[in-house]
């Protein structure tokens, strides 16, 4: 598996993987923030790729120098195999190199279901940011 920076040809199987991989609700409310995250900064959007196939995505985010994670998606025949952790672990280091001062969580509901993840790579509830509708990538401009 390698992890990568999104690609613009990349836009079609990650919108895809998107749509398979977390619910309506959650899809039309990561697609904004996605699109916007594109326009600032697509080097914040990491890609898992296996054979070619892109398996999972990383979207984060930084917003008044704190690192975001803001949404994690991985094909549901790809979890529990190290997809995951492989983003974050990736997208941790986009952070540092960027000299973030601090890295959050994004917890809304969406995110329910890769808490266990992020607490397992030892992110804890001090850094789950629940007032994450302040985050300029949510914001429509």
């Amino acid at each position: 598996m390698e992890v990568r920076s999104f690609q613009l040809s990349d836009v079609n199987p990650v919108t895809e993987l998107l749509q398979t991989a977390l619910s309506e609700d959650c899809y039309e409310n990561t697609m904004g923030a996605f699109a916007r995250q594109l326009s600032w900064d697509s080097d914040l959007i990491m890609v898992a790729e296996e054979n070619s196939e892109i398996v999972g995505v990383l979207i984060g985010t930084i917003d008044n120098n704190h690192g975001c994670y803001y949404r994690i998606a991985v094909h549901p025949d790809y979890r529990r195999q190290g997809v995951g952790k492989a983003l974050v672990s990736s997208m941790e280091l986009r952070f540092q190199q960027r000299k973030v001062s601090r890295i959050w969580v994004a917890g809304d509901e969406h995110n329910q279901a890769a808490m266990p993840l992020y607490e397992a790579l030892g992110y804890g509830a001090s850094q789950i940011l629940q007032a994450f509708q302040k985050l300029s990538i949510l914001a429509p401009h």
